[in-house]
């Protein structure tokens, strides 16, 4: 049977994870669909993640895209820019994909990946409707699709906490857009720009939100607010696109020690699978967590260069390399009370829990999604790319968080973390957030119910396709 629709996305949890749950529900749905993944940033791993994809969702195909290099030569260049060989090894791989497609007997659509924006040559050369998938929300989105068109007269670096306007969002500081935009206009800007310039091509636009969360947004973009005078694509909110890892080795250490907890006692730490903070950092958050009284799980992943030597980086999964990271005697100290777990957690699972009552976060929007779906307030700590964006649009549009104030600076203090904690886990503030989060995962559930905003956006998309429930 051919892929009716076939989705493209890349070797990167934050992007991977979403556009799989996304073919799922198109397969819910009867659709055949197709999940075309360019090895990118090619690993040894990433055929063992296909394999386990397919096992975990046997109504979706996957395939692997070969790795290509966009270098010449056979040696990558060492001080190239990440993000400029990435943008160019996903440029590489769509003969790659083109060759795919054209092997399939009856592909309508491509979704294409927003990263993946170059593939829209490849969508117009099969003279197929592409589709940009965009992981994040609609926040960011109805910002992107306007920055293009702004024309400052400095850079946005020079503007410090300056405030922005966009088109339906909570005003942002122009400090908190993400770093690439923060600098000179090289090529890592111009690339940028480039992506957000893609974005009108898009027959439409699938955004991982649903309508209640960010209204403001979406009938900004629905009415062309960010692009005035020019064609927008049409909006499809299909989320939240929020899943369990699947195929895991039984119940994880973490799931059990919360089981022993009383309810929303527990504050959980997690920044994500691609972040770390420095030594000096995590000594400081021991000290707020061990100062403030609560109790906690904390996913510890290895400080990186140049906080630490590459030699000492953190392999151990064990507590002794746990202690080596943490101040002295700290795990002693808070045993029983907190939990430190080296690297990773089934965070999905951790948040759905009954004992989680907090939830210290790096504002990834998957790791948003998850808190919002799980009704657990947030406080909010960016790291890099949107997630400063996303900091500023929970806390202040969505009002579901609080911010971790010093997360622009060096070092956040641990006077700050205990001062978080507590707020969230003692104050009337903090009760109002939990208020809030647990209406909020009411209406995330009901949009994925039959007749739901999120469920009849996916149904209209399938609809523009001539694709029917059981096609």
């Amino acid at each position: 049977m051919g892929s009716a629709v076939v989705l493209y996305t890349w070797m990167v949890r934050g992007h991977l994870h979403p556009m799989v749950q996304l073919a799922g529900r198109l397969a819910g749905h009867g659709v055949p669909v197709t999940v075309a993944i360019a090895d990118v940033p090619s690993s040894g791993d990433s055929r063992k993640t296909v394999e386990r994809l397919s096992a975990s969702y046997p109504s979706v195909s996957f395939h692997l895209l070969p790795p290509a290099t966009a270098r010449s030569g056979d040696e990558a260049d060492p001080d190239a820019d990440p993000f400029i060989t990435l943008i160019a090894d996903l440029r590489a791989t769509t003969p790659a994909l083109l060759a795919f497609v054209r092997s399939l007997p009856s592909v309508k659509a491509l979704v294409i990946d927003f990263f993946c924006g170059c593939a829209l040559d490849a969508a117009e050369e099969l003279r197929l409707p592409a589709y940009l998938f965009f992981t994040s929300g609609a926040s960011p989105l109805a910002a992107y699709l306007h920055i293009p068109v702004m024309r400052p007269d400095v850079s946005f670096g020079d503007m410090g906490r300056s405030l922005l306007h966009f088109p339906g969002v909570h005003p942002v500081p122009a400090s908190d857009l993400p770093e690439v935009l923060l600098g000179p206009r090289n090529e890592q800007y111009e690339a940028t720009i480039c992506l957000f310039e893609q974005l009108p091509r898009a027959k439409g636009i699938l955004v991982n939100t649903f309508e209640w969360l960010e209204p403001r947004a979406v009938k900004a973009i629905q009415e062309g607010s960010p692009r005035p005078g020019e064609p927008v694509p049409r909006l499809f909110c299909v989320g939240p696109l929020v899943g369990e890892e699947r195929g895991g080795e039984g119940k994880h250490e973490c799931l059990t020690w919360l089981d022993a907890q009383p309810p929303r006692s527990v504050v959980f730490l997690c920044f994500g699978s691609a972040s770390s903070v420095p030594a000096e950092q995590l000594r400081e958050i021991a000290a707020g967590l061990e100062r403030c009284g609560h109790a906690f799980l904390w996913a510890v992943r290895a400080p990186v260069a140049p906080d630490a030597d590459s030699t000492k980086r953190f392999e151990g999964r064990g507590e002794a390399a746990l202690e080596a990271l943490l101040p002295e005697g700290f795990l002693d100290r808070t045993r029983g009370r907190g939990l430190v777990v080296p690297a990773w957690a089934p965070q999905v699972e951790v948040l759905r829990h009954r004992a989680t009552g907090a939830f210290v976060t790096h504002c990834g929007w998957n790791s948003t999604l998850e808190a919002v779906t799980a009704g657990v307030p947030m406080v909010c700590w960016p790291m890099y790319a949107e997630q400063r964006l996303n900091k500023v649009f929970v806390a202040e549009g969505m009002e579901l968080g609080v911010v971790m104030e010093g997360y622009d600076e060096a070092v956040v203090k641990a006077e700050e973390v205990e001062a978080k904690v507590r707020l969230v886990m003692e104050s009337r503030q903090g009760k109002e957030l939990r208020e809030r989060t647990a209406v909020a995962k009411d209406m995330a559930a009901a949009a994925l119910e039959i007749g739901g905003s999120s469920t009849a956006a996916l149904v209209d998309f399938m609809n523009g396709l001539e694709i029917s429930a059981h096609d």
